[in-house]
Order: structure tokens, then sequence, then C-alpha cells
């Protein structure tokens, strides 16, 4: 079933989507028409769903953010069957409170020198565009249910949803 939402009820199934995810293949692209990907997960979602990372400073994706300030985020949890897709703006955030409030332990690995650490840095990123598919009832009831509708013929027996999410 399709639904696209809107406003806050986009703003409010965009961070549902996203916290349960959480990693997400974060996707950046210089001028030279290659598509740099890498798996990042999210620090925080705001209420109006913009998302935050942490990052290196020094990365490519930093210089390519900077360059076109375009980036495209994929996320799966393929057990739930939930998929969004946003593209979006981005930029760096070097600002050391910024850095500080959103420092977490599970960055700690990365930057052991902690929120201090020279070479931290923010990517906040303002969804754009997004689509979103989530059948909300997992991989095992949506299969049976498929079964249920291939018996019965009903082929509205499979309950996920689809749409356009406008922030």
């Amino acid at each position: 079933m399709e639904k696209h939402l809107q406003n806050e009820e986009a703003q409010a199934k965009l961070k549902k989507l996203v916290e349960e995810i959480r990693v997400c293949m974060f996707i950046t692209n210089a001028d030279d028409a290659v598509d740099h990907t890498r798996p990042m997960s999210v620090v925080d979602v705001d209420p109006d769903g913009k998302l935050w990372f942490f990052t290196d400073i020094r990365s490519i994706k930093v210089e390519e953010v900077e360059k076109t300030h375009k980036v495209h985020l994929t996320f799966a949890h393929p057990g739930k069957e939930s998929y969004l897709d946003l593209w979006g703006s981005s930029h760096v955030v070097t600002d050391r409170a910024k850095i500080k409030e959103k420092f977490t332990p599970m960055v700690k690995p990365w930057f052991p020198n902690g929120p201090e650490d020279p070479n931290i840095a923010l990517l906040h990123v303002h969804p754009e565009r997004c689509y979103y598919w989530d059948a909300e009832t997992g991989k095992m009831v949506q299969f049976l249910k498929m079964a249920v509708g291939a018996v019965t013929g009903n082929s509205k027996i499979a309950d996920s949803t689809e749409g356009k999410l406008s922030l």
C-alpha cells in the first residue's frame, strides 16, 4: 500500500526508521562521476529529521561534502523489512560545543582522545527527498501472510507500506 507522509508524521516516521536501523550506506560524489560509499552510523536524529554523524575531518567524504554538499543515504533492516532511501544536503560542523553535546562512548573507538580530538568533526545531513518501505511486522509474519494470500487469492493480505516522506 502506498502511503505518503508529510510534516510531523513524515518526521516521526523518518526518526523511527533511522533509530531502528542506525547504520546506513553514506554516499558522496566528487565531480569524477564515481560514487564513494561507506557504512556510517547515525549518532543522533533531530526531531525535524536532520541527521548527525561523526567523521574524521581528513576523510574524502568531508572534502566531497564541502565541495558539493549532496549526499545519498540508504538504510536497510532486512529482518524487519524496513528500508529508507534519503537524498539531502550536508555540511561539516567543527563547533566544539556541538561535538561535545553529540559525543557518546560508542564514538570513542574511532576517536580515543574524545571530543577534544583535533580531527573529529560532525556531518549534519538535511533530508530533501526520502522514500521508505516498511512491512512493520517482520519477515516471518510477511511470509505467512503471502502464503495465505497465495492460497486464498487475496493479494491485499500483505500489509507493507511505502511512500514519500515530505519533511
